[in-house]
């Protein structure tokens, strides 16, 4: 699968978003910019690792757990948060909104 650098999401209590998948990338990611869509309202968003094996329960690590207020963004340039095994067989990264938010995300290869 292809890297996708630009996201809108759409908050949903149950879902998580696929931001890279196993395998996206080759190279470093730079920083992630997360924007609350609302300029009045702040945003609750969950970023995780987690991997897909063939068998057995996944591997999930939480990132971040955090509230973006109404208007702001968040950036995340944190070498030690954005490196992590993208291998096919690593990990990818994914987030979750908060049912009534929206957020848009742009991944800095």
């Amino acid at each position: 699968m292809a890297l996708t650098r630009y996201h809108s999401i759409i908050g949903s209590t149950t879902t998580s978003t696929e931001l890279i998948a196993p395998g996206d990338i080759s190279g470093t990611i730079k920083s992630i910019v997360i924007s609350n869509a609302s300029s009045t309202v702040s945003a609750n968003i969950k970023l995780k690792l987690e991997d897909t094996p063939d068998s057995g329960t996944p591997r999930i690590f939480g990132i971040l757990n955090t509230s973006i207020p109404g208007g702001a963004a968040l950036i995340i340039d944190d070498p030690g948060i954005l490196s992590f095994d993208n291998s096919k067989n690593g990990f990818g990264l994914y987030i979750n909104v908060g049912s009534a938010d929206a957020v848009s995300v742009f991944i800095n290869i």
